[in-house]
């Protein structure tokens, strides 16, 4: 699994983690943020391999399909970048006023 992928699925994990049952937030836990394999897990709860990587990956669908509608984590992203660009400028007023003009516009 790439590191881009599972950063990608730590931020939609840490965005909509709510939103999902207490076991695929177990899974999702274990596997993305503890970084325990499919067989430790399949271990512990007592299923197979498969089930827990069936799991994981209808889980990780139904996050991209919140991100999809939600964008929560897109904006995150748009917003970091707004910041990071902003803090390279000097401060002015025309600077703030674009600043705040932009973020505007994203609601």
């Amino acid at each position: 699994m790439g590191l881009e992928k599972t950063t990608r699925m730590n931020y939609l994990f840490d965005f909509y983690q709510e939103l999902l049952t207490p076991k695929q937030r177990s899974y999702m836990s274990l596997y993305y943020l503890d970084d325990h394999s499919l067989g430790e897990i399949a271990e512990e709860y007592e299923i197979t391999r498969q089930a827990v990587y069936d799991n994981i990956r209808r889980t990780e669908a139904m996050l991209e399909e919140y991100e999809e509608k939600l964008q929560l984590f897109e904006k995150f992203q748009r917003r970091q970048q707004l910041v990071s660009t902003f803090e390279k400028q000097p401060f002015t007023d025309d600077n703030v006023q674009k600043f705040l003009d932009e973020l505007k516009e994203w609601d």
